[in-house]
């Protein structure tokens, strides 16, 4: 059997590899083999089984019962400030920073500040305290201090009005955009080309919103439209100028009915989060005709990565209109599908989160140690501004059956949970409109099977073997 030179030299860079960073090869597969050797089954079934549980729970719950639960509780009241432009200004600076770190310093995304930033401390962590604390975003929001400034020294007004009937549809067109460059870029962590993507977005949506106004920030800034909705997760937030704190999803359940195209966006967070697992299985590199032990690169495969996302936001969608459409005919009521979809669809904010959480994870133990490592020494020069010393990264945590056991139990523990607080949700918001338990429970039992199914589906991402 002949071997081809790009074979012999693919091999000896592997092995030169191996021996230059021993602690690489040993994470990833190390973690990867130990998971495989886990009773994942049961631990699936098990996950399932507890939802399915929850769904019997709750149809045998008084009325009551939910509405209890999603009370929130007054603490004390919040005076309006301009404090948050201030903060906002600070923000804008800091990025722009990051920015100039991202041209000029350390080509290595794991040794300049801007990648490990944006990709690590921005879309893992940010992302996860905007769901669990409340609206954090509002705080650290690049544009609102810039744009509020610029206006009153150059006195500009919107010269424009964003159509109503546009709703949403905009920043999740946008939303997809940089989902697509997230999945398909061959480079996303390049810092270089990460400034200027970051740049060109930062003076596009300040255009924007000067022209358009403050609406373009709630319904076009896909990344202001994103964390909000996760905000309504959050335990904190600002009512009738009082802080109130409640049960994780309160804001969703006492909330008004999201517009359209706002719903839309809450599946689309969903779908794309799933495909952003999915597509890392050897199912998916086996559906699109790749030796998961030959994989050829990201800029390979952009075609049909970005045909699998299309694919799989229009099958959820699709899935869950159905779903909901059966629930209404199984429960007779006059509800139509339009306000059903948009009455129901932030319930699944929970189980996008949860798959945020567990999929990220394992990335997010590592690459933080970088980022704190980028942080102490930013232009990689030697410096210790932090006073940490020598900084080493570790991933002996992957390394141990025992250790790798408690990190799938505690990404499989989110996801299940997700679905958990979801079908609460739901059966809350089902009671109220439909208002009775019995009816309430027939909405929900295809909505209910859809989550079981899921929750299966979540769980197995989890577990299944990745091709890179």
């Amino acid at each position: 059997m002949s071997v081809s030179h790009r074979d012999i030299w693919f091999k000896l860079m592997l092995i030169v590899l191996v021996i230059m960073h021993p602690d690489l090869a040993v994470a990833h597969a190390s973690e990867g083999g130990f998971v495989l050797l886990l009773p994942t089954d049961v631990y699936i079934f098990a996950g399932a089984a507890s939802v399915a549980l929850t769904v019997v729970f709750l149809a045998v719950l008084p009325d009551h019962a939910l509405p209890l639960v999603f009370h929130a509780k007054p603490l004390w009241w919040i005076k309006r400030s301009r404090l948050h432009l201030f903060s906002s200004g600070l923000s804008f600076l800091f990025l722009m920073w990051l920015v100039h770190l991202g041209l000029t310093g350390p080509r290595d995304p794991l040794a300049n500040p801007l990648p490990l930033t944006i990709w690590t401390l921005f879309w893992v962590a940010f992302v996860i305290l905007q769901g669990v604390l409340g609206n954090a975003w509002y705080w650290v929001n690049p544009w609102s201090g810039p744009l509020a400034f610029t206006r009153k020294i150059l006195k500009i007004e919107p010269l424009m009005r964003l159509p109503s009937s546009m709703g949403h549809c905009l920043s999740v067109f946008v939303f997809l955009l940089f989902v697509s460059i997230l999945l398909a870029d061959p480079a996303p962590a390049d810092p270089a080309r990460l400034a200027r993507y970051v740049i060109w977005y930062w003076m596009t949506t300040f255009v924007a919103a000067l022209v358009f106004g403050p609406r373009w920030m709630r319904r076009g800034e896909a990344f202001t439209v994103f964390l909000t909705l996760y905000a309504r997760l959050g335990l904190f937030a600002r009512r009738r100028g009082r802080l109130h704190f409640g049960f994780p999803g309160w804001q969703v359940f006492s909330g008004k009915k999201p517009a359209f195209w706002l719903a839309v966006f809450v599946l689309v967070m969903l779908g794309s989060g799933s495909f952003d697992g999915l597509n890392e299985t050897f199912w998916w590199l086996d559906v699109i005709g790749i030796n998961p032990l030959e994989y050829p690169g990201r800029s390979a495969v952009i075609v049909q990565n970005m045909s699998g996302l299309a694919v799989a936001n229009v099958a959820l969608i699709s899935a869950y209109c159905a779903m909901i459409w059966l629930g209404l005919k199984l429960a007779r009521t006059s509800m139509t599908l339009n306000d059903a979809f948009c009455h129901f669809a932030p319930t699944l904010l929970p189980i996008a989160l949860a798959y945020h959480f567990a999929h990220y994870y394992t990335s997010f133990l590592v690459d933080a140690q970088y980022a704190l490592a980028a942080a102490t020494d930013p232009m990689a020069t030697g410096a210790d501004y932090l006073g940490l010393g020598t900084f080493y990264v570790t991933t002996g945590f992957f390394n141990s059956q025992d250790s790798v056991r408690l990190i799938w139990l505690t990404q499989a523990g989110s996801v299940v949970l997700g679905h958990i607080l979801a079908v609460m949700l739901a059966h809350g918001l089902a009671v109220r409109h439909f208002g009775e338990t019995r009816r309430a429970a027939l909405s929900q039992a295809p909505l209910a099977m859809f989550m079981i199914l899921y929750t299966f589906f979540g769980l197995w991402l989890l577990a299944s073997p990745r091709g890179f």
